[in-house]
């Protein structure tokens, strides 16, 4: 055999390899994990969610994208509830991250509380995969059985955070490419758009759609124009919701405003923009139930990405900082 040949088949092997370790730590999650280690944690969490969505609906969309935002980074290992220290680089300012990112505190306390139960049993990556279901399902989302047992990491990466996550000016290929690079394919994509559903955005993520755009809408570009100066600066962190129907229901209004050109993000109109996923998109606006079942099904495969299991990792005591 020539040594080309040879060299094909152990790179076939190696990746086979990888990808096998990543099935086996997936396989490991199981929605029963703590059911005897700790068989009050899930309403111990959804308790701590109910309050702090009552107190404001805008939380559950925050801790939703707090769990993207760590499963797109290392994996889903709580890696972005890390505090920067003098030994250790956090997640939280880096520029997709940095005066957006929001929910540490309710995560701390629902983590507070699961101690006070079950000391050093839970993680905080599950803690905050469980957070992240309840608080679509308190905004009239669906609900769904969540694989637990992740471990968290002792480790963080600004640099990942920067790069991984997908921009608000993203165009429907690098959307699809950043999703495929991990693991979910474009019907996932699209469905966990819709977390859009619920939500705000900042001026400074959607300035340029709403002055450069023109497949958007007149009158709504218009509107948003009213709390977003041309410049950046003052009005930067001026929020508008994304979801301008039901800002604070989890429903298909996302879907229905992007096939009428109100997306508000530039990468939210690009899911109907003549690419590979406007018939989904437009499936989706037709069809509330199709999304809910498809939202949840990918929420699950997103929360399968890259966990730690079994030794790796720990169970941070804090967790804004390893044990």
């Amino acid at each position: 055999m020539e040594a080309s040949a040879v060299m094909s088949l152990r790179r076939a092997a190696a990746v086979a390899c990888v990808l096998a370790l990543a099935l086996g730590a997936a396989a490991q999650l199981t929605p029963t994990f703590y059911d005897g280690s700790c068989p009050r944690l899930q309403s111990i969490v959804r308790s701590g969610m109910a309050a702090a969505v009552q107190q404001e609906p805008r939380m559950g969309a925050s801790l939703l994208r707090l769990f993207f935002h760590d499963c797109f980074v290392q994996g889903c290992d709580a890696s972005v509830l890390l505090d920067d220290s003098p030994t250790l680089t956090g997640e939280k300012n880096a520029g997709p991250n940095a005066n957006s990112l929001r929910g540490y505190e309710v995560i701390d306390s629902i983590k507070a509380q699961v101690e006070a139960a079950c000391p050093g049993v839970v993680s905080c990556a599950d803690i905050l995969a469980l957070a992240a279901r309840d608080g679509v399902n308190l905004l009239s989302g669906p609900t769904w059985a969540v694989p637990l047992g992740r471990r968290d990491t002792r480790t963080a990466s600004q640099a990942a955070a920067s790069s991984n996550l997908p921009s608000p000016s993203s165009s429907a290929a690098a959307l699809v490419s950043a999703f495929a690079s991990k693991g979910l394919d474009a019907r996932d994509l699209v469905a966990l758009s819709g977390a859009h559903t619920v939500g705000s955005a900042r001026c400074a993520s959607f300035r340029s759609r709403v002055y450069n755009d023109t497949n958007i809408n007149a009158g709504f570009a218009a509107k948003r124009r009213q709390i977003c100066q041309p410049q950046g600066g003052a009005t930067d962190g001026n929020l508008a919701p994304l979801d301008a129907l039901s800002p604070v229901r989890f429903d298909n209004g996302y879907f229905r405003n992007v096939v009428a050109q109100f997306g508000l993000l530039h990468s939210d109109q690009e899911l109907f923009g003549g690419g590979q996923v406007d018939g989904v998109t437009a499936q989706y606006a037709r069809n509330g139930a199709a999304f809910a079942r498809d939202f949840a099904a990918a929420m699950v495969k997103m929360g399968n990405i890259s966990p730690l299991t079994g030794s790796s990792g720990e169970i941070r005591a804090n967790c804004r900082k390893p044990n």
